[in-house]
């Protein structure tokens, strides 16, 4: 059975339309005659939305209880049962109640997913988990119900369900998102039009992202090679010389110009002659162009403004922006040079932009740029100029205008003409004009004239001289080149290594970026790392890059295999032998990376069952002591009162049974402590956010203590926190109960509030003896106890439960010293309005 499909509407924040637009694409495919059910659909009072329900089936929800309240969630097995072509699932990022089959709700449309049962959900652009960080810098809310980002990835469609600020600010007036009495409070909060805007903007950058990976795809399986100028792309060639800090800037300032805009630099080594590039300016641009948002990419082309040119018709760029060249006016003569061969066959789909800049036609630095044996047509054209064109013309002038120079003149003039074909052209235009010239010599200007003969002998061993000269002359010429040559692809291998050694030093261990360097390099279309078991198991894809990854090593263009049960597969065309020595560093890399990335894991997983261990073994020391001494003073009180051996007086018994209830008090405390730390471990606390007075919450946290122990200092006028009041009320009692134990006889502890720009903190301040800086946050781990602490005060966990519950909460607790001595905590705690979340009346995870 296959899997089924996942078509998500994307929002940029409630209210925008996204459940509107799922039910009337439920409705249109109703009418096709598909079978589509309603799994789990939030309309939160809202009419039009409501109705969009009639006429759709509805599957029964499940009912789960938690913390005495009941609650309603998708019935995930009601579904499966059903086994419809179309299940609608609302609300993608939203967190299950405890109890439920799957802790999110993303979970349970993979597994319908995985039954062949397609799925059409919403989801709002502040729950994608990679965008947290930045929605809770435009709107001061960090979203606590969030998606991974890959989840969204997968999806088979993702629709942008858009809507202006204004427009939905509008809605929002008339009562169509939320109940009259939360619009002030959402107009002047969340939806201010400044967070919509950035809002909006995040999600159709996000969803243009999306569409642009699907157009690589699309363009690498049907190998579409023209320009698509969907968006602005450009590409900067850069040479490695100062003036390439001059291009970026200008490249960035273009891409801003346009939404969306992308730069990517690109430095081309050429293989087939030395480069005065400096890594260090290299270095320095790939810093400057990845901090204003692009990317950087090294390149190897043996004719650069083809590289460049395929580079950029690969990456689907609009623009090209190159420098004036450096070179001299000069050394145009020769050659164009690279800008203006670019812009030449650019073609009408690339606009190339030639930048000036302080550089121009100072004349390349450091080592030149000598070219080696591969040359190119036009050099072989002017070599086989010279060494054919050029003795048939130097035998007219010299026959026509200078006779009598002599034959050893004439043979010195000649051996010229080879001279030149070796230099521009190489060894065989050489060859052939040094036979070329020896046959004009012979018949020109050796007796006797116009005959292929010749008479005298003297002449016959100039001849030869001439020719074993010519020939040594070409030869030295193109081993010249060739070691040239040599030492060009030499260099561009050295910076390969260099990079990959570098990224060892640097401890980098992302696979995928290693396998982007190597397909780059190579220009590959797909490059995948394969790896199985043992000889005869099927082969699995370790990690890949590019367009049509193959799935087994013979599949490939190129296969290089990594010890006996990995490979390396790259695909797009077959490279030479002499390129198998850089591509096996690549691949000794990429096995180096996946194992530090598989020891890394392992060693995240030894340090989990290490800290589990140490936990073990404390709460196993914890229960051989601390809990014995409870049920210790229970047992021996029982004994007493049950013992017929003596006539307990009433006061008597009195004292025993408060013993009983003393013991019986603290065994609870530590045993509510150790589950609370087991909630806490297991991420199974789900805080209920409402709007509370803090007034209402701390005396009631009070009640473990004694009365007179405690100086309350609330004042009824500070504003309301967004808190969960059971939450909060533990972590307050633990704190405070804390501070009285190590508080001195008659020296109460104060409990105070107050409220501080956004945020409002509780401070519980007591005279004792104090903690030491260094001990500060560690008084905060699970069983801990600082200093003397006598046995049987406690296991150690209560500041632990107290912290864990309070950043639960959105809160934080830290500890300060109380001048004069003593220890204060600091419980801040977010505003109601201002924290991670909101009452459940106006649910964060709320979609229409």
């Amino acid at each position: 059975m296959g899997r089924g499909k996942l078509r998500i509407y994307l929002g940029a924040a409630p209210g925008v339309g996204k459940t509107y637009a799922m039910l009337s694409e439920a409705h249109r495919r109703v009418e096709r005659g598909t079978d589509c059910v309603v799994g789990f659909v939030e309309h939160h009072g809202r009419p039009r939305t409501e109705v969009m329900l009639h006429g759709l089936e509805l599957v029964a929800r499940r009912e789960l209880e938690y913390r005495g309240s009941t609650f309603t969630e998708m019935d995930v097995d009601a579904i499966l049962a059903r086994r419809p072509a179309v299940a609608l699932v609302d609300e993608l990022a939203h967190t299950n109640v405890p109890g439920s089959r799957n802790a999110k709700r993303w979970q349970d449309v993979e597994e319908l997913l995985r039954a062949g049962i397609d799925v059409v959900s919403t989801v709002n652009i502040q729950h994608l988990e990679s965008l947290g960080d930045v929605v809770e810098t435009i709107t001061g809310v960090r979203q606590r119900e969030t998606v991974p980002d890959e989840v969204a990835r997968r999806a088979d469609q993702i629709e942008l369900v858009d809507m202006s600020p204004q427009a939905l600010r509008r809605r929002m007036a008339h009562g169509n998102v939320y109940k009259p009495d939360k619009v002030d409070a959402a107009l002047s909060n969340y939806f201010r039009p400044g967070n919509l805007t950035a809002l909006r903007e995040l999600a159709l950058l996000w969803v243009a992202d999306r569409v642009d990976e699907y157009l690589r795809e699309y363009r690498g399986e049907h190998d579409i090679r023209t320009t698509w100028q969907a968006r602005e792309r450009i590409v900067v060639g850069l040479t490695g010389g100062p003036e390439g800090r001059t291009l970026i800037r200008r490249a960035a300032r273009l891409a801003e110009k346009g939404s969306g805009g992308e730069v990517l630099a690109v430095y081309i080594a050429r293989s087939d002659g030395l480069t005065s590039a400096s890594p260090k300016e290299l270095a320095v641009q790939r810093t400057l162009v990845e901090g204003l948002g692009g990317s950087f990419h090294h390149v190897i082309g043996d004719d650069i403004p083809d590289a460049l040119l395929e580079f950029a018709r690969g990456c689907n760029a609009t623009q090209i922006v190159l420098g004036v060249s450096r070179r001299r006016s000069w050394q145009s003569v020769l050659s164009p040079g690279v800008s203006a061969t670019v812009a030449r066959e650019s073609g009408p789909d690339l606009d190339v932009h030639i930048v000036t800049h302080d550089e121009a036609a100072r004349g390349r630095r450091g080592l030149p740029v000598a070219h080696g044996a591969r040359l190119g047509r036009s050099r072989r054209i002017w070599g086989w100029l010279a060494g054919i064109a050029g003795p048939a013309l130097l035998s007219v002038l010299l026959n026509q205008l200078v006779p009598g120079l002599g034959l050893a003149n004439d043979m010195l003039l000649f051996l010229a003409c080879t001279v030149a074909a070796a230099l521009l052209g190489g060894l065989l235009p050489a060859l052939a004009s040094a036979a070329f010239g020896s046959l004009l010599l012979n018949f020109f200007f050796t007796p006797p004239l116009h005959r292929f003969t010749v008479s005298d002998p003297k002449n016959i061993v100039a001849i030869a001289i001439f020719i074993g000269v010519a020939v040594s002359v070409a030869s030295v010429v193109d081993l010249a080149a060739r070691r040239t040559h040599q030492a060009a692809r030499l260099r561009a291998e050295s910076e390969i290594l260099s990079f990959l050694a570098g990224s060892v030093l640097r401890g980098e261990d992302s696979l995928d970026a290693l396998l982007e360097r190597l397909r780059e390099t190579f220009a590959m279309r797909s490059v995948v790392l394969l790896e199985r078991a043992g000889e005869v198991d099927p082969w699995t894809t370790a990690a890949s890059v590019g367009t049509g990854p193959v799935g087994r090593p013979e599949d490939a263009d190129v296969d290089l295999p990594i010890g006996d049960h990995m490979a390396l597969a790259l695909t797009g065309r077959v490279l030479p032998a002499e390129d198998r020595r850089v591509l096996g560093a690549f691949a000794a890399q990429a096995a180096v990376v996946l194992d530090r990335r598989r020891l890394v894991d392992e060693a995240e997983k030894s340090r989990g069952l290490a800290e589990a261990n140490r936990i073990r073994t404390a709460l196993l020391a914890a229960v051989s002591h601390d809990l014995r001494t409870p049920l210790a003073g229970i047992k021996a009180a029982v004994s007493s009162l049950r013992s017929g051996d003596v006539e307990w007086s009433d006061e008597d018994k009195a004292e025993l049974l408060e013993g009983i209830e003393d013991g019986a008090d603290r065994l609870a405390a530590l045993i509510g402590n150790l589950l609370d730390m087991s909630r806490l471990n297991t991420g199974t606390v789900v805080p209920l956010i409402r709007e509370t007075d803090l007034d209402e919450v701390v005396p009631m946290a009070l009640g473990g203590v004694p009365e007179d122990s405690v100086e309350l200092d609330i004042p009824e006028t500070l504003p309301m926190v967004a808190v969960d009041r059971g939450l909060l009320e533990r972590a307050v009692a633990n704190i405070v109960e804390n501070a009285v134990k190590y508080s001195p006889p008659g020296q109460p502890v104060t409990v105070s509030a107050s409220a501080l720009a956004r945020r409002v903190e509780v401070r519980v301040v007591d005279r004792g003896p104090g903690v030491p800086d260094e001990a500060k946050e560690r008084i905060f781990e699970p069983f801990q106890r600082h200093g003397d602490a006598p046995r049987g005060a406690g296991v150690g966990l209560g500041l632990a439960v107290a912290r864990g519950f309070t950043e639960a909460i959105g809160g934080t607790l830290t500890a300060e010293d109380t001048p004069g001595g003593g220890l204060t905590m600091v419980l801040t705690l977010p505003m109601a309005g201002e924290g991670p979340a909101v009452s459940p009346e106006l649910p964060t995870s709320t979609v229409t």
